[in-house]
Order: structure tokens, then sequence, then C-alpha cells
């Protein structure tokens, strides 16, 4: 069986692609799985260190503000095709999974024109412009949220699973993870993060922490401020006399995010769809600040899920989002059993099964068709 997984430019649909790809490896070894992406997208960094083989095709975001644009969008996307379709008469796979974005559309365009049986993963509440054209070329469309569905013509071809997690995150000890970050065991923990690209809602939250509890005996702030952010964050925590606290450690890009995520008590982050499977698999409460910058308001919808089982609160992003999210802090730092009970609730809502379903949804449609 030979596979080719695409779906790029950031995290929220690198990681889901490489959960299924470690199925299929896990439950075929013989498999071959190639992965396709664009140039720009951070699966240049990410899929060579998981381990598997990447190609590089073009493809462009479709921009509608003018018809020029347009058209360099449709001619980019056409060089893609032509170029997979090389990559694919070569690599000759079976089976073509996407996880979306605009790097996806020349991959499942040449798909369907060399003959692999497509299969599509959305992992947002309101799915993206991608798999929803997509989707006619699909043997089945898996639902990280059920509510994503009304927003598919073919209801034949939907099938809930939850967004697949990488096996790092099952079963992590808070006191081991502790350990192995050099964390104190008793400590309250609480980490920071806007995603991959990083927020500056979420970074000015974070600072506002750092006054407030930094070099506070008993707690410890994780602040991850993605990459572009980095320097300048440095930078003002300097003016404001801010850096240097002994509870606090800021980094760009939070590596081991399996291990943090358990050692946390309580997280801060957007809600993209792989922050909220990741958080809930970990069984950490979270405060969510939604995205406003999002088709559909899809991370509200995302984090709603969790927030409506008790296991995370959402604060709307605003002028005073910093200081309102301190707040609810000092309420939840002042009564551990509310923690407690929504790390339970968190939990709950955790795609346990995600990467079993789509494996075995797909493996049903191709041993009935080989």
């Amino acid at each position: 069986m030979r596979i080719i997984l695409t779906g790029g430019i950031t995290g929220g649909h690198i990681y889901p692609a490489l959960a299924i790809g470690d199925k299929f490896k896990e439950m075929n070894p013989e498999c071959e799985i190639l992965y396709i992406g664009n140039e720009r997208g951070m699966e240049n960094e990410i899929v060579p260190k998981h381990g598997f083989p990447l190609e590089i095709v073009p493809s462009k975001a479709v921009d509608r503000s003018n018809i020029f644009k347009m058209a360099e969008t449709l001619a980019v996307t056409g060089r893609g095709k032509s170029q997979t379709y090389r990559i694919m008469k070569k690599f000759r796979p079976d089976i073509v999974i996407s996880t979306g974005s605009y790097v996806s559309v020349p991959v499942v365009l040449a798909a369907h024109k060399y003959g692999a049986k497509v299969f599509i993963h959305e992992q947002n509440a309101y799915p993206g412009m991608a798999n929803r054209f997509l989707s006619q070329y699909a043997e089945k469309v898996f639902l990280g949220f059920e509510d994503a569905g009304k927003f598919f013509k073919q209801n034949r071809k939907l099938q809930y699973s939850g967004n697949p997690v990488r096996k790092d995150f099952y079963g992590k000890d808070k006191k081991e993870s502790r350990k192995l970050l050099g964390i104190p065991e008793d400590d309250f923990v609480i980490m920071t993060f806007g995603g991959s690209q990083g927020a500056t809602a979420i970074n000015d939250t974070a600072i506002e922490l750092i006054r407030a509890y930094g070099d506070r005996p008993n707690v410890t702030i994780l602040f991850g401020t993605g990459k572009r952010f980095y320097d300048d964050v440095q930078h003002n925590l300097e003016v404001m006399g801010l850096s240097g606290k002994s509870n606090v450690r800021v980094s760009p890009y939070i590596q081991d995010m399996a291990n943090t995520l358990a050692a946390t008590d309580v997280a801060i982050s957007r809600s993209g769809a792989l922050s909220v499977s990741e958080i809930t698999m970990s069984g950490c409460p979270a405060i969510f600040v939604p995205s406003p910058n999002v088709t559909g308001d899809h991370q509200y919808y995302n984090a709603k899920a969790v927030v409506d089982n008790g296991g995370a609160i959402i604060v709307r992003e605003d002028g005073d989002t910093p200081n309102r999210i301190v707040n609810i802090l000092k309420e939840l730092l002042a009564d551990p059993d509310i923690v407690r009970r929504m790390a339970e609730c968190s939990l709950k809502c955790a795609p346990v099964n995600a990467t079993d379903i789509v494996y075995e949804g797909i493996m049903d449609i191709w041993t009935k068709n080989k």
C-alpha cells in the first residue's frame, strides 16, 4: 500500500495528517508514505523530523481581491497539479489523504486525475474552503466536529471521527512530565501559547500574568510566544522590568507540547482544532481566546464544544482580555476543586478514538475496491 499525505502551512493541518500516517505504519509496517506540501509551510520543518519523505509542489491561497490575483492562483495551482501528477506516476499511490489548506488543492486534483482513492479530514467546526471544494473528489470526509457536516453537500460521504492526535499525548502522567521538564511537583502551572504562529492577545495576557505572578512561590508560567513575536516580547519584558523572573519560562515555540500540557494546570490559548484536541487529550483545563480573524468564527465553535461540557472557559478578544483572564485565574488558583473538575470534563471531550475511526473508515473502502 502506498499513501500520500497532504495538508500544510500550519501545524493544525500537519499534525493530524502525521497521526493518520503513523496509524497506517503501525497497522501496516510495509506501507510506503509520502508527504506533499508547500515550500512556505511548516511541513518543511515538521515532516522530515517526523521521518516521512517530503515533496514540495507549487500552490497558492485564493485571493479574490482582483481578477489578476485569481488568475495567478489558478496558474500556480495548475503547475502544482502537473508536478504532483508526475510525482504520482513515479510513486504510484493507492490512497491520498488530505487534511486541508490550499496546499492540498493541486494534490487532490492530481489524485483524481491519476485515479487514487481520496479521503479528506476536516478539523474545524467551520470547514475550510479547500476541503469544501475538494470533497466532491473524496470517497469519504471525516469530521473533527459534527457541526461541520452541515457545510458539505454530500451527506453520504460524511463520518464524524474527531481530530486525530499523535500518540505522544496518550496516557501522560503529570508527575513524570513535571520531573522531565524540571517543574516543581506542587506548583500551579499556567501555560500560554497562541498556536504555531503566535497571537498578540495571548502574548499580552502572558505579560500581565508575569506582572501578577512573576517570582511568586508555587506558581510556574510557561510562555510560548510564537517565533515571529519572540524578540519583541523579550524586549517588552525587559523594558517593563519583567524579564528574568525565576518562575517564568519564555520560549518562541513549545517543542514538547505533550509533556508540557500534561504538566499544566490551566492552558490559555487560541482554539484552533489541533490545540483543542491536544488540550482535551491531555485532560487540561483551558481558557480559550478564539481568534476573531477566522472564517465562520470556527475557533469559537471549536472551543464551545469543550465549554459546554465544563472543561474550559471562553474569553472573547477585546482590549480588556488580559485583565479578565488574570481575574479568572485568581479564582482558579483559589479553588483547586474547580480546576480538578474542569480537568475531568476536559478529558471527557478528548478525541480518543479519532485516529482509529479514520484508519478503519479508509481501510473499509480500500479493501472493498482492491
